[in-house]
């Protein structure tokens, strides 16, 4: 799957709601809503899919950089300071020229599914629509 600023994301089915009567007895259908996992495995299959080299230290922590290399993400399980700061994953990017750019972190308690469509957002928009 190659991802450009044509490619539509994936939509998803709308869950059916209860009826919004207030006099209904229908039960309101209970959602499974995603929850953290703690898996590299969606992020990590995307990077891939996309051509970014990944690699894993001696610490099974996992770096992935961009092709064009402003972009690094990090699925930092086993770092001490990531674990205190409850931040498993590390997004950076970095400015045109090297400038400074902008970091997020996301903890355990986010879906690995939630991160790849965070960063399949990020790679399907190359630059703002003003630009």
């Amino acid at each position: 799957m190659t991802l450009t600023t044509a490619t539509p994301l994936p939509t998803y089915a709308t869950p059916e709601l209860a009826p919004s009567d207030k006099h209904s007895s229908a039960p309101a259908k209970e959602r499974a809503w995603l929850m953290g996992d703690s898996s590299g495995e969606p992020v990590i299959a995307l990077l891939r899919s996309q051509g970014w080299p990944v690699v894993s230290d001696d610490l099974a922590n996992v770096h992935c950089s961009s092709p064009d290399g402003r972009v690094y993400v990090g699925f930092l399980p086993e770092t001490s300071a990531n674990y205190l700061h409850h931040a498993l994953w590390r997004v950076s990017v970095s400015a045109p020229g090297g400038g400074m750019g902008w970091t997020q972190t996301f903890g355990a308690d986010v879906p690995s599914e939630a991160i790849a469509g965070f960063l399949a957002t990020l790679i399907a928009t190359p630059h703002r629509p003003h630009d």
